[in-house]
């Protein structure tokens, strides 16, 4: 009677050592995992860590390369108004961000009666000073765009709007742009002042739906 117990006893206690193995290695091999995981979330958060600060320098980065591109293209628009129209004029850009957007604002500054009056470029001058707005954006990019951007300038009826006024302007702008940046201008205008201003000037007449182009000044070597 009493082998029968003990021996009820001592399959009892292997079974539970046996369970107790078991769940001794499910411990371990749960504890190795916690430990890789734990491993893992530590590289993420470091990597994280990492991200966050790339993005704070490209921020920063952007905002530099921004501000100076701002700079530059707020010092050739100034000079070009300032050439053309008034020595007193300047542009100003105004940049915003807006969550993930970043808009700008254009500006004329012009003085009256020693007081400076800040209006929108479509609300000075009328559309004369869009025109050469427009013109000196578009030498500022091209001037200042990373890597440099080649080949000529090409424009069509650049000044427009503007008045007969200040149009000879436009032309010795026009020419000193060609010359200081070493870039070549071609040119579509029907006004005779930027006309005269070309180094090489064409007549394009049509005639019967083909395009004549007759050389009338200049000669190409």
């Amino acid at each position: 009677m009493f082998d029968s117990m003990i021996n009820n006893i001592e399959n009892k206690l292997n079974e539970e050592l046996k369970e107790y193995h078991i769940k001794e290695a499910m411990m371990l091999n749960l504890k190795k995992n916690k430990d890789e995981e734990e491993e893992k979330l530590k590289k993420l958060e470091l990597e994280i860590d990492n991200l966050k600060k790339v993005k704070i320098l490209l921020q920063k980065t952007s905002q530099f390369a921004r501000e100076q591109s701002k700079k530059q293209m707020e010092y050739l628009i100034t000079q070009c108004l300032q050439y053309i129209f008034d020595s007193k004029m300047e542009f100003f850009i105004d940049i915003k961000e807006k969550g993930e957007k970043i808009e700008a604002e254009f500006y004329v500054i012009s003085e009256q009666n020693n007081d400076k009056i800040i209006t929108k470029p479509q609300d000075s001058r009328g559309g004369g000073v869009v025109d050469i707005i427009s013109l000196a954006i578009r030498i500022a990019m091209m001037e200042i765009h990373y890597p440099k951007i080649e080949g000529p300038l090409i424009l069509d009826e650049p000044a427009k709007h503007v008045s007969d006024d200040y149009i000879v302007n436009v032309a010795e702008f026009l020419k000193n742009v060609s010359s200081m940046f070493n870039r070549q201008i071609i040119m579509v205008t029907h006004n005779s002042h930027l006309l005269e201003s070309g180094d090489y000037v064409y007549r394009v007449t049509l005639n019967n739906g083909i395009s004549l182009a007759e050389k009338i000044k200049g000669d190409i070597k």
